[in-house]
């Protein structure tokens, strides 16, 4: 297996209609909100009756206070409208849409509330990275001169950042579990397994089991870190991001297997601290995942400089974890022939080479369904399909578990879609709409179609596509900021104005993707988004630059109130 887990924009299942629901809204479901990210055209724009508006604007408050409070009551012969398997970010997104539209909703939890991203994921590496990058700016002695600034050598606490990363994570899981209890879902604790059509048991190992029966059900067990065959895995001197963010250590040389996202932030992390890092990648560059020419500066800028070096197009064949006073070993071989390449010996081995789905146990072979590498198929509306590729009724699986993109918030999005289609709202997510960020120093974002993807794209289509750029090194707070290394590149459609993907390395790149992700997500072109208005001096004008340099072509602009055919 490779080393590092491309980062993949393609959507895996053609749309398949089951033809089950009526376009009639079941009461139970509140009908008045839409979600964007939507394929434009899925749902026509339409005038909507004035009076009618303001009506539902002023009893909406109430109906909705009124259901979060009952929690809903459940179909006729369930014993809930909607149950979820899965108590992370994607499960408790859907889990609280589903309240607000008024749906009788219990979770089931085998571990903790919050899943990997709480617990084991996104929240405490943003911790560890908050502190790198204070260390970062510390130590850097001319970025400090030539603000004016004076600092004595930093220092670190090491149980004391371990302690700010495990904070956060308790904070935010009981404020998710809080909110839950307030809106009255019912949490179920256990290992939940599908029995039946629309029957779920759920309880803790060695302990009966009980039995429960919901309308619809969503499958959202996310997944765990992937370990390559050959690699044993001690949890101390060769372990798994589960374990780093516990940072019980800080080695003086650590190898990290993988140069994805994963593997890029701790190198971000570790070096801060003092290590040096070395890393493994399976592909011939390192950064697989990302646009070829960000890959490029990436590396220059938080490669390059720092104390790290790499071995590319090699495989961690054997990796054995230090004892009886001997190092980490690791045996590398080439990843075309086989053949025996290098071998290290290091203090330590970060084992970043993906993550893998966490679907066993889920009885699914109950429902005929049978997983492709792990993943839960499904359709573009999330629906499970089975071993004919026929969709199973009232099943959903979201999030890691489908593989479609494994990002947290790519999880949330799909569990409101899977509540909105329950409710009998036709909604499909567009997943190039959904933005990725790695939180280096700096930070690197991105959202749609890398320039390569695109191209592929534009020769199978027939379009032609174009590349504009802006530099970090021409904006005022960039500048002020005495960070000004970054760039910000557009890849679009001259004839059409549509926005194929932004990448952006920088100050805050990963807070100001969300501009383009909003624009590709609504449907908004460049001849209309280039007239918005950006606070003068911000960040977002590397933005504002970005879609007034892109060059359209003659026929192509429009009136910013024109509709855009879909």
């Amino acid at each position: 297996m490779p080393s590092s887990i491309s980062f993949s924009l393609s959507l895996a299942s053609p749309a398949i209609s089951s033809g089950s629901h009526s376009a009639l809204q079941p009461p139970s479901c509140n009908s008045a909100l839409r979600f964007c990210g939507l394929r434009r055209g899925t749902i026509p724009f339409r005038a909507v009756n004035p009076v009618r508006s303001w009506r539902a604007r002023k009893t909406s408050p109430l109906r909705v206070s009124a259901v979060i409070s009952a929690n809903g009551s459940p179909s006729k012969g369930f014993d809930y409208d909607l149950v979820i398997i899965g108590a992370g970010v994607g499960g408790h997104g859907a889990a609280l849409h589903a309240v607000e539209q008024g749906l009788k909703t219990a979770i089931i939890e085998g571990d903790v509330i919050g899943g990997t991203c709480v617990n084991r994921g996104c929240v405490p590496s943003k911790a560890l990275l908050a502190v790198s990058g204070r260390m970062r700016e510390l130590q850097d002695e001319h970025h400090l001169k030539t603000l004016g600034l004076q600092v004595s050598a930093p220092e670190y606490d090491r149980q004391g950042v371990a302690d700010h990363a495990n904070n956060l994570a308790l904070k935010i899981r009981n404020n998710l579990t809080n909110s839950l209890k307030a809106l009255g879902v019912d949490i179920l604790t256990g290992v939940g397994t599908i029995v039946g059509p629309q029957k779920v048991k759920y309880g803790k190992v060695g302990f009966s089991e009980t039995e429960i029966t919901a309308k619809d059900i969503i499958i959202a067990t996310g997944s765990v870190p992937f370990i390559p065959k050959g690699i044993e895995i001690d949890g101390k001197t060769v372990f798994t991001s589960d374990h780093a963010l516990k940072l019980e250590w800080v080695p003086e040389w650590i190898a990290i297997v993988g140069s994805g996202y994963i593997g890029l932030e701790f190198s971000d992390v570790y070096t801060a601290l003092g290590s040096e890092v070395t890393f493994i990648e399976a592909l011939d560059q390192l950064m697989p995942g990302f646009d070829p020419e960000i890959g490029k500066l990436a590396q220059r800028i938080l490669i390059n400089p720092r104390k790290i070096d790499y071995f590319t197009g090699v495989f961690a064949n054997k990796i054995t974890p230090a004892k009886d006073g001997k190092p980490v070993r690791i045996e590398l071989i080439d990843a075309k022939t086989k053949e025996a390449k290098d071998t290290l010996e290091v203090d330590a081995a970060l084992i970043a080479t993906g993550r893998a789905p966490f679907t066993k146990g889920l009885g699914l072979e109950n429902i005929n369904v049978v997983t492709q590498r792990g993943f839960v198929p499904v359709n573009e509306h999330m629906q499970v399909l089975d071993a004919n590729g026929d969709l199973v009724p009232n099943l959903y699986c979201i999030g890691d578990a489908n593989g479609k993109m494994m990002l947290a918030h790519a999880a949330s999005a799909q569990g409101i879609s899977v509540v909105e289609r329950v409710c009998r709202k036709e909604n499909v997510l567009n997943h190039l709409s959904i933005p990725a960020a790695c939180f280096t120093h700096p930070e690197i974002s991105m959202v749609g179609l890398t320039e390569p993807q695109a191209r592929d794209k534009a020769e199978q289509n027939g379009f032609e596509i174009r590349v504009a750029k802006t530099s970090f090194k021409a904006n005022t707070k960039a500048l002020a900021e005495n960070e000004a290394e970054g760039l910000a590149k557009l890849i679009y459609r001259p004839d059409t104005g549509e926005i194929l993907g932004v990448h952006i390395l920088g100050l805050h790149a990963a807070d100001l993707v969300h501009e383009a992700s909003n624009a590709i997500a609504l449907g908004t072109r460049i001849q209309d988004i280039k007239f918005a208005v950006h606070a003068h001096p911000t960040l977002s004008e590397v933005l504002d630059e970005l879609f007034k340099s892109a060059k359209l072509n003659t026929g192509a602009s429009h009136s910013v109130n024109e509709p855009v055919a879909a």
